[in-house]
């Protein structure tokens, strides 16, 4: 149930926006806890640069999750990244410890970040069509920050 607020957009649109930024958020809050266990779990001859890569893409991953969920509050929704909420509903391939050599947890890595920002982009053109500006913004400084997440983390890849 959304609150009453003075933003002029429908009742409706909100829902739409803030059930959209909730499905964003789940899959955020899904990459940054993936980021921080491969920051943490990686081997190998790379270790120390991949361990501070994956900090810094954690610490970007974190502060657009911040934002995201304040978007969604600030339409009037709660928003739920409970850890049941985010295994129940996250679209991710799950992440595993099984290898934890760097050039197996790089791709794997690239796989998730380039999952989430493919899916910030459709997530973009939908707040957009929605006529919410404001979110469509959000999104694309959420993407911009991905691609070029993603263009580190694929720049060490063999």
């Amino acid at each position: 149930m959304l609150r009453s607020t003075r933003i002029d957009l429908s009742a409706e649109n909100r829902t739409a926006l803030t059930a959209l930024l909730n499905q964003e958020l789940v899959l955020m809050t899904d990459l940054y806890l993936q980021t921080k266990l491969s920051h943490w779990n990686v081997q190998g001859p790379h270790f120390i640069a991949y361990h501070q890569l994956f900090d810094e893409i954690a610490s970007h991953v974190l502060e657009a999750v911040d934002m995201i969920a304040e978007r969604a509050t600030t339409l009037g929704a709660a928003v739920d990244t409970c850890a049941q909420t985010i295994s129940n509903t996250t679209t991710l391939a799950p992440w595993t410890a099984s290898d934890r050599r760097d050039q197996v947890i790089i791709h794997r890595l690239a796989d998730v970040i380039g999952d989430v920002a493919n899916s910030m982009r459709r997530a973009i053109d939908e707040a957009a069509a929605l006529g919410d500006a404001d979110t469509a913004d959000l999104f694309t400084e959420v993407s911009r920050q991905l691609d070029k997440d993603l263009w580190f983390v694929e720049s060490h890849v063999n």
